[in-house]
């Protein structure tokens, strides 16, 4: 399960996309997805958008398929989807997240097992001039219950990296650029489907799990290490367990 920045083409799929997700056309794809998501935010701090993201994102269509233990996983699996957005800087000082792309492009037969979601490299936002947003996280999905990031993820960081830097100047400071999973304890979508998210922030050490304890509070643990040879290339090493709640 992975995000890449925008390559290629798209399929087309029948329905009409919920409030605030688009599609993309596979004849004239664009540069920039819009911002900001209808009835999201802005917020101050990036974790506050992130937990408001997580149930968000996890509330769509197939965006949860739950555990390969459970009752009838394959077949949710196949209809699953993967959704895409940005996290942002405004020149307001406040953090925004783009309109949310739907991956409907078609898994190869040799990538069945995975899920993907191209999007836009830039986010645009009419209240603002062009190239003024800063890019923080890139936000997705893992439908499967739950899924560590993958090297595709960390892969799109780096091209994030090239494109936009990797750094973000805020008003509380420098913030690395990072990517975002989110995943939730069960397959039925809902507001209150979020169980938590994995994260990377570029340079870091090591890659985070996001969960709440009894009392709301998010906390942190590692569930991996990244070891960094030179801009492009790392070593990615799990925690054993890590995909465990």
């Amino acid at each position: 399960m992975s995000v890449i920045l925008m390559l290629g083409a798209w399929s087309c799929a029948p329905n009409q996309p919920p409030l605030g997700v688009v599609r993309i056309d596979p004849e004239n794809p664009p540069e920039a997805v819009e911002g900001p998501m209808p009835r999201f935010g802005p917020f101050a701090a990036p974790l506050d958008a992130l937990v408001a993201a997580c149930p968000l994102i996890l509330s769509q269509p197939r965006a949860t398929a739950g555990r390969q233990e459970d009752m009838n996983f394959e077949t949710r699996w196949r209809v699953s989807t993967e959704y895409c957005a940005w996290l942002y800087y405004t020149p307001a000082e406040q953090f925004e997240m783009s309109m949310l792309v739907e991956s409907t492009e078609p898994r190869p037969p040799g990538e069945q097992n995975e899920r993907g979601c191209r999007m836009p490299a830039f986010v645009s936002d009419s209240r603002y001039p062009p190239r003024s947003l800063k890019h923080v996280y890139v936000l997705h999905n893992h439908p499967e219950t739950p899924t560590n990031l993958s090297e595709k993820d960390i892969n799109a960081l780096v091209k994030v990296a090239r494109l936009h830097g990797e750094f973000v100047e805020t008003k509380a400071g420098r913030i690395p650029v990072g990517v975002v999973a989110f995943f939730s304890n069960t397959y039925a979508p809902s507001e209150a489907s979020c169980g938590g998210f994995f994260e990377y922030s570029l340079g870091a050490k090591d890659v985070l799990k996001w969960t709440p304890d009894a009392q709301g509070k998010w906390r942190s643990r590692s569930v991996g290490t990244i070891t960094w040879v030179g801009k492009t290339k790392f070593y990615f090493e799990p925690t054993s367990g890590s995909a465990s709640p």
